[in-house]
């Protein structure tokens, strides 16, 4: 990466440094830091979804076995979760490899309808098997700090290191041979590759970090179920809108959009409710129709368009 395409990181990174310091409300820095789990669960999606096109509608079963990971450690064995960052990841990466063996045979809607179920069926198993998870009660931890700076520049660190890994692989050979696969699968094995293994490349470094944020996730909210962390329509669901409005196959929509649902899900709960689901489903529609590929896919075309308007608004005031 050259001095240039360093200014909007660096500007971002000291921004996201100094912001906790000078608003210290806890309840700005609670939103700050489930914009970074967001972002880092979107990121996670996007890497598989976006640039490999294999659309996953099973990321919650990563996500809710990172976070799980790291409650069982202290539930069972007085371990501290905050091992679970440890752990977790490699668990879901582990999960992940024989379900991509065996979805990765599917294509198109065959494979996003593996997925959905992949999710639902961590969900019945954990609710159930209550001898291991405590069941549909689900685990209970007490919070490591007091306040909510450390957790903050841990939701940071780990943003930016999926970030890093995600900007590093679609810049390498990897990327090429993702983008290739998403767009013509069979024109890409015609050429050599093999696609099942490029796939499983994605589905790793993925499942890995949905794993990492959803033992963060674990220690920070301090409370889980199996009907949270491995929701359809709260996790799985949800990451995939979240990198929709952002823009899928860019390094920074999945942030965008992670930022703009938390503050429009916070907004929208206060002003309406119950409603909140409906509105933002409204946006969500709104964004797909006139910005089909997200608010950071659709830069150039808002550039353009703001171009022209100030050129014929010169125009104007010429005449």
């Amino acid at each position: 990466m050259n001095w240039k395409g360093m200014i909007v990181p660096a500007i971002v990174a000291v921004i996201a440094v100094v912001l906790p310091f000078v608003v210290q409300a806890p309840y700005v820095q609670h939103i700050m830091i489930m914009v970074f789990i967001w972002a880092t669960l979107g990121t996670a999606w996007n890497l598989l979804g976006g640039y490999a096109g294999q659309v996953s509608f099973g990321h919650a079963a990563f996500f809710g076995l990172g976070a799980y990971s790291a409650g069982l450690l202290i539930f069972h064995l007085k371990i501290s979760p905050w091992w679970g960052l440890v752990l977790g990841p490699f668990i879901s990466m582990l999960v992940a490899i024989p379900i991509g063996i065996i979805c990765f045979r599917l294509r198109g809607p065959y494979f996003a309808l593996a997925t959905l179920a992949l999710g639902e069926i961590f969900r019945l198993v954990f609710t159930n098997w209550v001898s291991l998870t405590n069941g549909a009660q689900g685990i209970l931890i007490l919070s490591s700090f007091p306040t909510k700076l450390p957790y903050y520049f841990i939701a940071f660190f780990i943003w930016g290191m999926s970030l890093l890994i995600v900007d590093r692989m679609v810049k390498s050979k990897l990327g090429y041979y993702f983008v290739s696969i998403r767009e013509d699968q069979d024109a890409a094995e015609s050429l050599g590759i093999p696609t099942t293994r490029y796939k499983m490349f994605a589905l790793l470094p993925s499942a890995f970090i949905a794993g990492l944020v959803g033992a963060f996730y674990m220690n920070y909210i301090a409370f889980i179920d199996p009907h949270v962390v491995f929701s359809l329509s709260d996790i799985s669901v949800m990451v995939i809108l979240v990198v929709m409005m952002g823009g899928v196959a860019t390094l920074w929509g999945p942030s965008v959009g992670a930022a703009i649902y938390v503050a429009l899900g916070e907004l929208f709960r206060a002003w309406l409710g119950a409603a909140n689901v409906l509105a933002f489903g409204i946006i969500v529609c709104l964004v797909i129709l006139f910005l089909p590929n997200g608010i950071i896919g659709e830069l150039g075309t808002l550039k353009r368009l703001l171009s022209r308007q100030k050129a014929k608004a010169v125009m104007a005031g010429g005449n």
